[in-house]
């Protein structure tokens, strides 16, 4: 088993992101735990997931397309926090913390998918 994926930052700061986006849910009002929560929960899980499946591939293609899924995935979980800002979900320096994380594994995926090409 390939599990040398664990060992990437990208990775482990997906999967920080995971924990920190679940805690957030966490604070949501209740009637809200389905409907965005829900879509929350399956994008930020996509983002480490896909990372590990396209690290798996052995074609550079392969890898670059589920980089290039976890990197959308990335993005979904950006416009979901920007919706919980303007429903006062999360304040303004909650939204900032995110923003600089998002945008760190943005980078660092970016990166990932140049040397696999």
């Amino acid at each position: 088993m390939n599990d040398s994926y664990k060992k990437l930052n990208v990775y482990i700061e997906a999967r920080k992101l995971v924990v920190n986006i679940y805690e957030i849910i966490k604070t949501f009002p209740s009637d809200e735990r389905f409907a965005l929560a829900d879509q929350m929960r399956r994008a930020v899980i996509s983002v480490p997931s896909n990372i590990a499946e396209g690290l798996s591939r052995t074609s550079p293609k392969e890898q670059a397309h589920f980089l290039d899924i976890s990197y959308g995935s990335l993005m979904e979980i950006d416009c979901q926090l920007d919706i919980c800002y303007d429903l006062a979900y999360i304040s303004a320096e909650t939204k900032q913390t995110f923003n600089i994380q998002i945008s760190e594994i943005a980078r660092m995926l970016r990166s990932l998918k140049m040397q696999r090409m």
